[in-house]
């Protein structure tokens, strides 16, 4: 039984767009950019500024402890000095549903809002932050359930005990609406506004700030904090942020009808089943635990690791059996940002350039390495790349395109630096921030180096410098949940000081602690 199903891309893109009106009549008459967002803070002209990155934290349950409060009580101490939050996605966890918003992030993060010091009274379509927020969408932010689970979960027998299952999977009674709870939560949600009158009086008012590509919404904290689309850029102290939907881009091909492709089909098909039947013992197994015992509380969190992953396995292999349609990708978002790119390296007043989004191209974490997913997200940013590359030619003096990159979805904190890709994401700086909350991962047996095979030989693309994931065994197994400041230092050509904050879970108690600043 498949626990949670990602809906097309096609529809991901097309229930986006209605959510926020996007190409109205309305607003391409005011010159409204729906990609563009100034942060309005009175601060962002100053070359030196600091903010911090969280990623994959929403959620679930843990016997005795919560890691992603944790985590949240890690950053308050610098809250006064940061000036923004960037969230790399999988804000709720198993699936994207609107009843989790209080438990998953409004409680964790009430520092963070407006009224969060009476939580409960926060609504999650309601939410306006004291510090910013600037999130990108997940995969689970987008997650539905599937049609037999949906009607196990609102029957009076919930799936859990039906299965006989301890393990709390988060399904709840619905799944994200596919992405709606997302966008009530974080976009301006323009479908809202019905009665004439309301959506000009709206963009009248919060769409004031002039930028040289038309008018744009301006942000301001603790007064209105909405996002004017699932994917936008903004520009902070000279330097300009790129923030992606990757879940519209992130379809593999599929397998071709040849006889290798038979034969790879059938070994998918056939592991797939397999993961099914773990899945199934892991489920029934947890009927045999007492979460109420401390030990068998952590095997519960285990399985409840070791479920997850297997879904997101499954949904891989999903992803590359479906061989119904053509492969779909957002070509106008990946166009957008090839524009945008080479317009910010025309741009004199730009010293730097930040892309975040949520499925990272490169990274050692054991079950997302080598997922078709991470291959296609490769391939399609080096497209953007290479063709950014060639046409601002020797414009970049030999720096990279971009400066650094954000990521989630895998579940540590990474730090990689490409080496010569043959393309033009060679010598980047990447920062995977997916540890901030939802069960660790670790890394994969083959080390820190990743390959690729060009002709008939192997080379190194990519080393990694720091993995901070799941590690030890037994009594000694340590979590060590993070999240990361990030200081940016310097003038014309901007240093990135990442300043990693750890709370780790090891023998039943918190340890808190800094690892030494990565200079980029």
């Amino acid at each position: 039984m498949k626990l949670v199903h990602d809906p097309p891309i096609a529809k991901k893109i097309r229930k986006m767009q209605q959510r926020v009106r996007w190409q109205d009549s309305l607003i391409l008459e005011r010159k409204i950019d729906q990609t563009r967002l100034c942060l309005e803070d009175g601060q962002a002209d100053e070359r030196e500024f600091s903010f911090l990155v969280v990623g994959d934290s929403g959620s679930g349950k843990h016997k005795g402890h919560n890691p992603q409060r944790e985590v949240a009580e890690l950053m308050l101490p610098h809250h006064q000095e940061c000036r923004f939050l960037l969230h790399t996605g999988d804000v709720i966890y198993l699936v994207g549903s609107s009843e989790y918003y209080h438990q998953n992030f409004i409680q964790p993060y009430r520092e963070l809002l407006v009224g969060g010091e009476h939580p409960k009274k926060v609504a999650y379509d309601d939410m306006v932050f004291k510090l910013p927020v600037l999130p990108v969408p997940g995969n689970h932010d987008y997650y539905e359930l599937p049609l037999l689970l949906s009607l196990l979960s609102v029957s009076t027998l919930p799936m859990r005990y039906i299965l006989r299952s301890r393990l709390d999977i988060d399904i709840g009674l619905h799944g994200s609406g596919v992405g709606n709870a997302y966008a009530k939560a974080f976009l301006d949600y323009l479908q809202r506004f019905r009665l004439p009158g309301e959506l000009p009086h709206h963009l009248d008012q919060h769409y004031t700030a002039t930028t040289d590509t038309g008018r744009a919404l301006a942000y301001k904290p603790g007064y209105f904090t909405r996002l004017p689309n699932r994917y936008y850029t903004f520009r902070y102290g000279g330097i300009d942020f790129f923030a992606l939907d990757s879940n519209t881009f992130n379809q593999p091909q599929p397998l071709p009808k040849t006889k290798k492709g038979d034969s790879d089909r059938q070994i998918l098909a056939s592991r797939q089943q397999d993961l099914e039947r773990e899945k199934m013992q892991i489920i029934e197994s947890s009927a045999k635990l007492n979460a109420d015992n401390p030990n068998e509380a952590e095997q519960l969190d285990d399985f409840h690791y070791k479920l997850s992953q297997i879904e997101e396995i499954i949904v891989d292999i999903d992803k590359q059996l479906n061989t119904d349609q053509a492969p779909q990708t957002d070509t106008e978002q990946l166009d957008w940002l090839k524009q945008r790119l080479i317009a910010s390296w025309h741009n004199s007043e730009v010293r730097g350039r930040v892309i975040y989004f949520h499925h990272p191209p490169y990274v050692t974490e054991a079950t997302k390495w080598q997922q078709a997913q991470t291959l296609v997200i490769r391939s399609r940013l080096r497209g953007v790349l290479d063709a950014v590359a060639k046409e601002i030619g020797a414009l970049n003096q030999g720096r990279p395109l971009v400066d650094l990159v954000l990521n989630g979805h895998a579940h540590c904190l990474e730090y990689l630096k490409t080496l010569d890709t043959g393309h033009a994401d060679a010598n980047i700086n990447w920062l995977v921030c997916g540890g901030s909350g939802y069960s660790l991962r670790r890394q994969r047996t083959e080390g820190a180096d990743l390959s690729e095979t060009w002709g008939n030989e192997e080379r190194l693309i990519a080393r990694s410098h720091l993995f901070l994931g799941r590690n030890g065994q037994g009594s000694h197994k340590r979590r060590p949940y993070s999240c990361v400041r990030i200081d940016v230092k310097g003038d014309e050509r901007p240093q990135f000081i990442v300043r990693p904050l750890v709370a780790e879970w090891y023998q039943r108690q918190w340890h808190n602690y800094e690892l030494t600043p990565l200079i980029l």
